[in-house]
């Protein structure tokens, strides 16, 4: 039985659909098929598709293949690369909270 699709919201969502469509627009400047592009990426056409629609069931390593595909895996390297509230809170030193492992 399949597992049920986590809930997105609509700003995650729109996130994905411009990312698919930065990979739809490389692939076409580049003059690759889709076909060509898929086999490139060593999946589906399919699964291509779904990728340059935004669809949240993409596994992001399908998202590494493809853009390593249109040899831009190097802005992969750039996801969550400056971490700016986590520094914030880290120069602030604030507490750490405990979990309810650590109440012993």
């Amino acid at each position: 039985m399949p597992s049920k699709s986590q809930p997105i919201f609509p700003s995650e969502q729109k996130i994905l659909v411009e990312l698919g469509e930065r990979i739809r627009l490389a692939r076409l400047r580049r003059g690759l098929s889709a076909e060509t592009l898929a086999e490139r990426s060593s999946i589906s056409r399919m699964t291509l598709h779904r990728a340059e629609k935004g669809m949240p069931a993409v596994a992001i390593g399908t998202y590494l293949r493809i853009l390593a595909a249109l040899q831009l895996q190097d802005d992969f390297n750039l996801l969550a690369k400056d971490d700016l509230l986590g520094r914030r809170l880290q120069d602030l030193a604030l507490p750490h909270r405990r979990g309810n492992d650590d109440k012993l």
